[in-house]
């Protein structure tokens, strides 16, 4: 049986074993190497400092610059050289690519892009602002603290999510990919500024279709989260993970190592046969419910575990008194590593403003013509038949009333609703000037207009009993018609809407007129007359 096994954080009084000895020293190796690197320019990305260092790969920071001035920071993850020439590596490095590129899951760390040149391979993933949960227990575990269980849940909740959306992932097919991480730990689970815990690192996953698979009898993984099945070499199913994150809420609970030992030997006994105390036994107050929670997930028999990860992330909610919000969890972030990520986002902004990009103004000017090589704009005709362009300044302000009525009826023909509506405006304001007019010329009609009559004084037509009256009080002979009144000498009416309003009674004022007896008709001959001004009259009694 081979082992490939990748431990992490020693544990207070623990040995540090050869590997990480190992680990650690490559790590300086390749940090120098990396500082050389930096700057390298890798198509539309550019390298620069690093970020982590592990046993197969570096992550440094990286910007992506597109056209027309845009750039994004994000994080790039560089296959060690030496491995770069073994297909095997090569391989699961690409695997990861493919497989993390399936998962859409605001709690796993998307892959962006996959760049290879001169004989590199190089993974481009979306950079998150954080820090991994095994630094955040060694952070409160130097300070005598453990992180609160509101804390714990809401980061293993969303851990527990973004595996279930790893375990359902299918391919361009549609078909399950039936990915299995087995490699959930600690160190692989990123804690967002933002609140939200992400799910990183899938190097050694399991999955339908990878180009490398894991030779028989091989381990891959972190010894003391590797599942009991795991261990035996059977079959590896999504329980795996439930198993490996059930460990990681043990520790985040209680901020002590689940399983520790001197060396492979005793980590591998406490996994298979060792007694698993509740969390509760070190966490006063924390409750049998998420006890219950945590030893069901730690279950050595598949079958007894939660079915999904996403069973378990609801389990783990219900039980807890409060989870804590990504604001809160934000919050309580920031003052435990406040200082570290500080320093980071300076590094952050350091290398973004050695690699700035022009300004708006000037990505403008590279991607639009010069003025001089732009087409003219075509002149607006106009209702006189030349173009707006050629028109004078007095011109072009003249509103032409004939222009735009044609304007509109030509836009209302376009639409039958817009053309029934200005139809029906039209003939509104047609029925309101006529209604006005009517109003004027009844109501308001000058108190000096002559009588039609011979002799008869001026009276106003509306007053038909005192006319009638007059005319059969009046003989024919002592009617004598005025003289016409000159132009200069008649009153102009100065009629306004307000007074036209003002001079119609109302209903109540108006006057019941009485019967009036009709006068006998007097001999009409001739029925009109000619009076002093040679103008031609008609008699009123005649008609």
């Amino acid at each position: 049986m081979a082992f490939h096994l990748e431990w992490d954080f020693p544990g207070a009084g623990e040995q540090v074993t050869e590997d990480v000895v190992v680990c650690n020293v490559m790590a300086g190796g390749y940090g120098g190497w990396v500082a050389e690197e930096s700057g390298r320019v890798l198509g539309r990305y550019t390298l620069h400092g690093t970020i982590a260092v592990g046993g197969m790969a570096t992550v440094h920071f990286g910007r992506l610059h597109g056209p027309i001035g845009f750039s994004r920071t994000v994080a790039i993850k560089r296959l060690h050289p030496h491995y770069a020439r073994d297909p095997e590596f090569v391989a699961m490095f690409l695997d990861e690519a493919r497989l993390t590129a399936r998962i859409w899951h605001p709690n796993v760390v998307p892959t962006l892009d996959v760049v290879s040149t001169e004989g590199e391979l190089f993974v481009v993933m979306e950079f998150v602002h954080g820090e991994s949960l095994s630094r955040l227990i060694k952070a409160e575990g130097s300070k005598a603290r453990r992180i609160p269980p509101s804390v714990v849940a809401a980061i293993l909740s969303g851990t527990l999510q973004g595996l279930h959306a790893a375990h359902e992932a299918c391919d361009e097919q549609g078909q399950p990919l039936s990915l299995v991480h087995r490699d959930v730990s600690p160190q692989n689970v990123l804690v967002g500024v933002d609140g939200v815990a992400r799910v990183l690192d899938f190097g050694i996953a399991k999955a339908t279709g990878r180009l490398r698979t894991t030779q028989h009898g091989e381990l891959k993984g972190k010894l003391a989260y590797m599942a009991p099945e795991q261990l035996l070499g059977e079959e590896t199913t999504r329980q795996v993970d439930i198993y490996a994150a059930s460990v990681c809420l043990w520790e985040a609970l209680t901020g002590r190592r689940l399983f520790s030992g001197n060396n492979e030997g005793d980590v591998l006994n406490q996994v298979l046969l060792g007694d698993i105390p509740p969390p509760g036994e070190y966490v006063p107050g924390l409750g049998r419910t998420v006890d219950d929670v945590v030893l069901r997930g730690l279950s050595r028999d598949p079958c007894n575990r939660f079915r999904t990860a996403l069973e378990m992330a609801i389990a783990l909610d219900e039980a807890m008194d409060r989870v804590a919000s990504p604001p809160q969890v934000s919050a309580w972030l920031r003052g435990v590593v406040g200082a570290e990520m500080d320093e980071r986002r300076r590094t952050v902004v350091e290398i973004e403003r050695q690699t700035s990009q022009p300004s708006t103004a000037e990505a403008l000017r590279e991607i639009l013509p010069p003025p001089e090589s732009m087409p003219p704009e075509e002149p607006i005709p106009s209702s006189t038949g030349g173009s707006v362009a050629s028109m004078r300044p007095a011109e072009v302000k003249t509103f032409d009333a004939a222009s735009w009525l044609r304007t509109a009826l030509s836009m209302s023909q376009k639409n039958l609703k817009t053309r029934k509506a200005f139809l029906a405006l039209a003939a509104w304001l047609v029925f309101v000037v006529t209604l006005l007019v009517l109003v004027v010329t009844t109501w308001q009609r000058p108190s000096a207009r002559a009588a039609t009559s011979k002799g008869e004084p001026s009276q106003p037509m509306f007053n038909d009993q005192r006319e009638a009256t007059v005319f059969a009080s009046a003989p024919a002979e002592s009617v004598q018609a005025p003289a016409p009144p000159t132009i200069a000498s008649a009153p102009a009416p100065q009629l306004v809407v307000d007074e036209v309003v003002a001079a119609i009674p109302g209903p109540s004022e108006i006057p019941k007129a009485s019967p009036v007896v009709p006068a006998a008709k007097k001999s009409c001959e001739p029925p009109y007359y000619i009076d002093k001004a040679g103008i031609k009259r008609f008699r009123r009694e005649c008609f």
